[in-house]
């Protein structure tokens, strides 16, 4: 059966009978977007029929940034919107999550009813033990159904969620989760990855001693169901086995679709939903506070652009491979919102060192059934290097579209998928490649399945996200990279940050470089290098992502601070100093050198260079390991102490040293000149 129109031209339809609006071409359609701000997010809200029990007064009552109120006067849910879907969807034979880990020989189901279920019965114990709207739960658990089930809980509550994946070490958790004094904590004993069990117990215990605020720790037995329950919990902090939290009250009570102690409760637009993490250079990882209303809004309008039904009328069901650490989870869970199967996957996507395997989550997109498969670039450029043929690994008969983030995808990678990939119709497979960020949870740059593919390109610019490139001076740019900018509003973007007195992390954030004035609104800088390209023949604008212009690593796309890299770096005696920079642009595998100054008389040696290594991994994840490491005499410093990490990154892309550095500004102008050096040796050119 062919599959529906794209659902943009469904919208459009919509529009035309709805709105009375009429568009020629997709840049048609983007220009009214970005210009009627109000115009078009009131009629994503009408298209996917957004419930609120009270009217919203307007859509936006300023068209500024940062502050813009959204929709004022209306109350929305999350779990509201995901449940609104569960009857038609369980009608139609439809699960809600499809899942699967190493252990598992063939993937499980959870239908909606049972979702349903076990989110009431969880949120049910949320309010028992005293957790308010507002209130914060953390959890520390793999991408599995018990993170979903969990995360809508706390929603239907109006408690904040925030989630650290179980790969990642006490330090990076501890940054976190010490910020937003969690109430409770929701955790699992550990992972298996790579075919090796993962005992996290040690990381928790010190995360635990960390972590005053705790009331409440819900434990999730992974590797170890047979452990004493009873000696995680004190007087002051009790412990819960999760499986109870989802089973009957065992009261008299009940946990029946009906039961109104369960149901997601109505809260403001703009009332918080979850703290997630994006990593600056200097300090704490940033603690982003993102909003129901705004979140829904920006999730449902994604789909628009990956072009993702519900499965009730198409048997849709959507894969995005993540840990619960990135983004791209809290994304594929927003699946749920227009009432679509998730499909969901745990463990190493590779295999082992010993046993290396690419073809897994091919294999598990075959065996789930899934029609959409989404992973970061980095796994296909990884199936391309292994010679992965994933149509000789599974039955992919329903896949019908693949999906691309958290990195630039080669040109030989657009091929490879093209060509070992099933051709739906006779054509090749749609490839969406996509690029946002975890600051606002969306997408500025998407697909469109209804316009062609250009390969090496993004096709488009998102609806409602008035994306441009410009240069330093503020000019908007076509044809030329520039900085990644959005110059109006949209209402994912973040709330506020957790414990940001004066907004000033934030303002600093995105609005250092173009803070505007008297009569020249405030424009979002993301850090991204971006290239416009316009295709008049098609009526549209690709864009093509060259990567970071700013200093955040961004691993596979797990963004993480050079700061937090750099206090586990620093806390062996060896090391004085340190600056590390992460070098990723298009067609490239990304390159992350560490530079380490060292005590008097030492020097770099094998020892020291696995033992700085083993910390990152222990501290960070092994993502953030970096490839090389290299002594270096010393760490240029800006007159006030800053470290140079962005000059540097620019020396080593090939910049040259007078149009990215003031001597002027450099406190030890000397140590540039080893970056210099080193730069043009790695380059082959000559030193001098």
């Amino acid at each position: 059966m062919p599959w529906p129109e794209p659902r943009i031209a469904q919208y459009q339809r919509w529009l035309q009978t709805e709105r009375g609006l009429r568009f020629q071409t997709y840049e048609d359609l983007w220009r009214w977007s970005t210009t009627d701000l109000a115009g078009f997010w009131s009629s994503v809200w009408d298209y996917f029929e957004v419930q609120s029990p009270t009217p919203w007064r307007c859509v936006i009552e300023a068209e500024v940034m940062p502050g813009a109120t959204w929709f004022a006067g209306a109350q929305v849910n999350y779990a509201q919107q995901v449940f609104r879907h569960a009857d038609a969807a369980h009608a139609a034979g439809c699960p809600a999550i499809v899942y699967q880990n190493e252990r598992m020989a063939a993937p499980a189901e959870l239908s909606w009813p049972e979702l349903r279920r076990q989110v009431r019965g969880f949120a049910r114990r949320l309010r028992d033990c005293g957790v308010q709207p507002g209130d914060r739960v953390a959890a520390y658990l793999p991408n599995a159904p018990q993170a979903v089930v969990a995360f809508l809980a706390c929603a239907s509550v109006g408690a904040v969620w925030s989630v650290c994946s179980p790969d990642m070490g006490p330090v990076a958790v501890i940054d976190r989760f010490r910020q937003i004094e969690p109430k409770v904590l929701v955790a699992v004993d550990g992972q298996v990855w790579s075919g090796v069990a993962h005992d996290r117990r040690p990381v928790l215990r010190e995360v635990l001693a960390a972590l005053p605020s705790v009331r409440h720790l819900v434990w999730q037995a992974e590797i170890d169901p047979g452990a004493d329950l009873a000696a995680w919990g004190t007087p002051e902090r009790p412990v819960h086995a999760f499986a109870d939290w989802t089973a009957g009250r065992g009261d008299g009570g009940s946990d029946s679709d009906s039961d109104p102690g369960g149901a997601p409760a109505w809260l403001p637009f703009d009332h918080p939903l979850w703290i997630v993490y994006s990593s600056g250079t200097t300090g704490l990882p940033k603690a982003i506070v993102h909003g129901h209303g705004g979140i829904v809004l920006e999730l449902l309008k994604g789909s628009l652009h990956n072009d993702v039904h519900p499965s009730a009328s198409t048997g849709e069901r959507f894969h995005w491979f993540s840990s619960t650490g990135w983004i791209m989870w809290n994304a594929q869970v927003g699946a749920l919102l227009g009432g679509t199967t998730i499909c969901l996957y745990d463990g190493n996507p590779g295999g082992s060192a010993q046993a290396p395997d690419w073809g897994r989550l091919w294999r598990f997109v075959g065996a789930s059934g899934a029609t959409w498969f989404g992973a970061g670039a980095a796994y296909y450029a990884s199936c391309l290097k292994a010679g992965v043929r994933p149509m000789e690994q599974a039955d992919l008969s329903r896949l019908r579209a693949v999906g691309s983030t958290g990195s630039p995808l080669s040109s030989e990678c657009y091929r490879w998928i093209w060509d070992h990939c099933p051709q739906p119709d006779g054509r090749p497979i749609w490839l969406a490649t996509i690029s946002g960020g975890t600051d606002f949870a969306g997408a500025f740059i998407a697909g469109h399945r209804g316009l062609p593919v250009t390969q090496g390109e993004m096709q488009c610019r998102c609806l409602g996200a008035a994306v441009e490139a410009w240069s330093e001076d503020g000019r908007p740019l076509m044809g030329e990279v520039g900085e990644l900018v959005c110059t109006k509003p949209m209402p994912s973007m973040p709330l506020y940050f957790w414990g940001d007195p004066g907004h000033r992390r934030y303002l600093d954030s995105y609005f250092d470089m173009f803070p505007g004035g008297p009569g020249k609104p405030a424009v979002w800088r993301h850090g991204d290098w971006l290239k416009i390209v316009p295709h008049p023949e098609i009526g549209a604008h690709g864009a093509i992502i060259y990567g970071r212009s700013d200093a955040t690593i961004n691993r596979h796309g797990i963004r993480m601070g050079t700061a937090e890299l750099y206090r586990a770096v620093e806390a062996e005696p060896e090391v004085l100093d340190s600056l590390v920079v992460d070098l990723e642009y298009l067609g490239r595998e990304s390159w992350m050198p560490l530079f380490v100054v060292l005590r008097d008389g030492l020097a770099l040696d094998e020892a020291l260079t696995k033992r700085l290594k083993a910390a990152i991994r222990q501290a960070l994840s092994a993502r953030h390991v970096p490839n090389d490491i290299f002594q270096v005499p010393a760490v240029p410093r800006t007159l006030s102490g800053k470290k140079m990490e962005l000059p540097v990154k620019k020396l080593l892309m090939g910049a040259p040293p007078e149009q990215v550095l003031n001597r002027d500004a450099v406190a030890n102008a000397a140590a540039v000149d080893w970056f210099i050096a080193f730069a043009r040796a790695r380059a082959g050119a000559p030193a001098a």
